[in-house]
């Protein structure tokens, strides 16, 4: 349809209406709704009706390309998605995984000859203000693999910028690794995100290290702000 938030909401007020009238379960931001129905042929059925309602009543016209009937954990929704069980959980959609995951990129991208405390810095607020959005997500473990992801592409960034054997046996043992382990780790010849991922960097670098440099974890973040509301 391609209407502002706002006429939308003005527009589409009577729409609510009629599929409340209707008994439906749905959840519509601005223009963009989805209609929960109990099987596939009701799924279509509904579509099919609301699309008309739509285009005669309201003199509306619908994207068909965007509308679909579908499993609601396949469909993505203001980048939530529901899990697939009998009482279905709010997690993330794969998309907005994919494009934070490429915003991460991008910032450390930025920060290849930069103090990792200013890398960090730069990721924090993006961090932050993604974590308050998905603040209503239930499901722990993309949040967490998210942590974990963001901490191993720190860890390769460091591993990239100590460069030579030396510097990186230096680092090591100053990072607390023993002589022979910082020496053995540092010729390995494997590149950064195999080292990044290997148990010398996690042993040397560990979730501690990171918050200690100002790093804030997306999961726990999400934690204190369920608590919080």
């Amino acid at each position: 349809m391609g209407l502002s938030p706002l006429l939308a909401n003005i527009l589409l007020d009577d729409m609510d209406k009629e599929l409340e009238r209707r008994g439906h379960r749905f959840c519509r931001y601005a223009d963009d709704v989805q209609v929960y129905v109990k099987s596939w042929r009701a799924g279509e059925r509904v579509m099919d009706s609301l699309s008309e309602y739509l285009e005669n009543s309201l003199r509306l016209t619908v994207n068909r390309h965007k509308s679909a009937v579908d499993r609601p954990w396949k469909r993505g929704y203001l980048g939530y998605s529901l899990t697939r069980h009998k009482q279905p959980k709010l997690t993330l959609a794969k998309t907005s995984l994919k494009r934070m995951m490429q915003r991460v990129r991008e910032i450390l991208k930025r920060g290849k000859g930069r103090n990792i405390q200013r890398v960090i810095e730069g990721l924090r607020p993006v961090l932050r203000g993604w974590a308050n959005y998905f603040s209503f997500v239930d499901v722990k473990r993309p949040l967490e693999a998210l942590d974990q992801w963001i901490r191993r592409r720190l860890r390769g960034l460091l591993w990239r910028q100590w460069k030579r054997r030396a510097t990186r046996r230096r680092k090591l043992r100053g990072l607390g690794l023993d002589a022979y382990r910082a020496w053995k780790s540092a010729g390995n010849g494997r590149g950064p995100w195999w080292n990044a991922g290997a148990s010398h960097m996690n042993q040397a670098l560990p979730r501690k290290w990171f918050y200690d440099q100002g790093l804030i974890s997306i999961l726990d973040t999400v934690r204190w702000l369920k608590r919080c509301s």
